[in-house]
């Protein structure tokens, strides 16, 4: 039976939902304008996924909530502040099914607002007193940055290998999982090899979520992805998906028109030849093999409730459809 992510995250549910009366305080500011925006982007937070790794992650030693519980709050701000950029700096205009911050207010405000929770998130990580967190905190926020920027000026080029596309992810994505995943550790005084073992497990398993991520953006439909379908390749993204078809058809395919001429014409044949089965169970064949890394020296941690949700979050993050 697949499990939901409230049954995985059981160990740590009731902390969680402490996470969350967290965020949705920070929209009590003295500035009704800063208060209404703050309110809508916490309102369609996420599924909480990198506060519940913070907190499975400092399950297996001594659990101190007083100094994971701001790390956890930390964690999803800067998830979150991320998106918000990343919106302003694509116009995307709809994310989880929710009308983006740039769309709504425009891209100098969502600029300034990204810029605001990521200055929250760092006061947040300060509370723990830990300069070894707080230094890769700020590590972590110049990796999703130089990430960002690598993404950008790679736009519309085809001269991209795969490493080159695992390289990119790992910036943008894994960095934040594993942020999630080490700083647990590191606040719950594991061992170094349980920390070495988290943070390779939080790596592995952000490289699997956003291959999955890449392969929904062409095979779910937009009700359920809450953004349009294609949209890496509209904005001249190349992801493991089209990366496959011009492995396949190195000569000819509408992934290389598309990125040559940026005729948009090109684009739902693309999203046709990625939904192509044997193109989908590659694709998934990769992330899955990142989920096997993840999980491959938890046995090596104490054998607890939180081990047992880290292996079926692998299990979730590769059966996931949305």
């Amino acid at each position: 039976m697949d499990l939901e992510l409230s049954q995985i995250f059981a160990p740590v549910q009731e902390d969680l939902a402490r996470v969350r009366t967290e965020l949705m305080s920070l929209s009590n500011v003295r500035f009704p304008w800063l208060s209404q925006v703050l309110e809508y982007v916490m309102k369609g937070a996420g599924k909480g996924l990198r506060p519940a790794l913070t907190l499975l992650s400092g399950r297996f030693y001594r659990y101190n909530l007083q100094r994971l519980l701001p790390m956890a709050v930390s964690a999803e701000l800067m998830h979150n502040s991320t998106l918000v950029h990343d919106d302003a700096i694509d116009k995307s205009s709809v994310r989880h099914g929710q009308t983006t911050v740039n769309k709504l207010w425009g891209d100098d405000i969502a600029i300034l607002l990204g810029d605001y929770l990521f200055a929250k998130a760092g006061e947040y990580v300060a509370e723990t007193q830990n300069p070894r967190v707080v230094k890769l905190f700020s590590q972590t926020l110049a990796t999703i940055s130089s990430g960002e920027i690598n993404q950008f000026l790679y736009s519309f080029k085809l001269e991209q290998t795969r490493e080159d596309y695992y390289k990119r992810i790992a910036g943008k994505t894994a960095s934040l999982f594993s942020l999630a995943t080490e700083s647990g550790a590191i606040l719950s005084d594991a061992p170094a090899e349980a920390v070495d073992i988290l943070r390779d497990y939080g790596h592995n398993l952000g490289i699997a979520f956003q291959i999955v991520d890449d392969i929904l953006d062409f095979v779910a439909d937009e009700k359920t992805l809450g953004k349009p379908v294609g949209s890496d390749l509209a904005q001249g993204t190349l992801t493991l998906p089209a990366m496959i078809i011009l492995e396949r058809h190195p000569q000819d395919n509408p992934v290389k028109r598309l990125f040559e001429t940026r005729d948009a014409k090109y684009r739902p044949v693309a999203i046709e030849m990625a939904r192509d089965p044997s193109v989908v169970e590659e694709s998934y064949k990769v992330a899955a093999g990142y989920c096997s890394r993840a999980c491959m020296r938890l046995h090596l941690l104490p054998d607890n409730p939180a081990r047992q949700s880290l292996i079926d979050l692998a299990d979730y993050v590769i059966k996931r459809r949305k």
